[in-house]
């Protein structure tokens, strides 16, 4: 069995894999360094905890209470969100490839810190233990650099700024279940809190939405999406830059122009504002397509993965109103799981004796 780690900034979310992919046991501790609940399966307790090294000790002392100690894993597997310019494939987690991740923080300074911590802390209690990892952005390596490269002067390039794309991680396992069936252009919704789409050209992702940051492209729900940089400077200069940052990452998008971010209270709201943040995500998230169509050079099918793009038939219906004109196309509705491509890229690397 494979344990997969997920470390957040203020939890720490584990799930079971055994090899042949099937999910034994999943779990959390949430509210770190304070009071906050550790679930394993159905079992939930109220716990304090002081940081994701404790709560780790914590989940793996649940883990072996229900039958699962250490000793039954093969290997650990984290995601981490940010793999840089480097990082384009899942990996071990040996001395060399840690060190680019934390070489790469800059580009990711909320979550490869957080994402680390998993990987120290197992490492001080199971030293012996072979630990994985996948990237979020590692999907997105195979976007051709006019997809990624900012029309900027070449420093700047070279220090980092360029497109990356994220929900790498979900889009490859969207892959992964298409198997043999999987339509040559693709068009990929993962449409949550986050939202953004991919071009996907015989499995691989040839444009995605997201770009430097998790910020741009769709409408999102508390991330304004695209918007141009003078404005960006313009609020700056009364608001500061971390009030800005703060602003565009936490208090825009459908919360800005409703007022809230939950997409099925929305959907069920009849005034102009909530019906208006509806059309909003949809448009963009449609806009964006002719883009993404335009990438791959056609388009075969359209799938929706992700909390909204899962659950809010209405959206889908919507989105796929606005692209009517490219015809009749197959929509499918694909269960968001990248724990599980976590496991499938470590038990791949195991198979490889890597």
């Amino acid at each position: 069995m494979i344990l997969v780690l997920n470390a957040g900034s203020s939890s720490l979310k584990i799930e079971v894999f055994d090899e042949g992919l099937r999910s034994v046991v999943a779990g959390s501790v949430t509210n770190l360094g304070t009071r906050g609940e550790l679930k394993l399966g159905e079992t939930a307790s109220k716990v304090d905890t002081r940081d994701h090294a404790h709560a780790l000790e914590l989940m793996l002392t649940a883990l072996a209470e229900a039958s699962f100690p250490l000793s039954s894993f093969a290997a650990a597997a984290h995601r981490i969100v940010h793999g840089g310019a480097v990082m384009t494939a899942p990996a071990r987690l040996r001395p060399p490839v840690i060190a680019t991740i934390e070489s790469v923080i800059p580009l990711a300074p909320l979550h490869n810190p957080n994402n680390l911590a998993g990987v120290y802390a197992l490492q001080k209690m199971a030293p012996d233990l072979p630990q994985y990892c996948s990237f979020g952005t590692a999907f997105h390596a195979t976007n051709p650099q006019v997809a990624t490269r900012y029309a900027i002067p070449q420093t700047h390039h070279d220090a980092g700024i360029r497109r990356y794309g994220f929900h790498g991680l979900s889009y490859a396992n969207m892959v992964a279940d298409f198997g043999d069936a999987l339509p040559e252009h693709l068009l990929a919704f993962h449409l949550g809190n986050g939202a953004s789409l991919c071009a996907i050209k015989d499995g691989k992702s040839i444009a995605t939405s997201m770009g430097y940051s998790p910020l741009s492209g769709l409408t999102m729900g508390t991330r304004s999406g695209d918007i141009d940089g003078a404005a960006v400077l313009r609020m700056s200069k009364s608001l500061g830059e971390d009030e800005t940052d703060r602003m565009l990452n936490k208090t825009s998008g459908l919360q800005a122009l409703a007022g809230e971010n939950n997409m099925k209270t929305l959907l069920e709201r009849e005034d102009d504002a909530a019906k208006f943040a509806v059309e909003h995500f949809c448009y963009w998230a449609a806009r964006h397509a002719g883009s993404a169509v335009v990438a791959m050079g056609g388009i075969d099918a359209v799938a929706f993965t992700g909390g909204i793009g899962e659950n809010a038939a209405p959206v889908r219906d919507r989105i796929m109103e606005l692209l009517s004109f490219f015809g009749s196309l197959p929509v499918h509705v694909i269960r968001a799981d990248e724990e599980k491509q976590i496991a499938r890229d470590a038990f791949a690397l195991i198979a490889e004796g890597r």
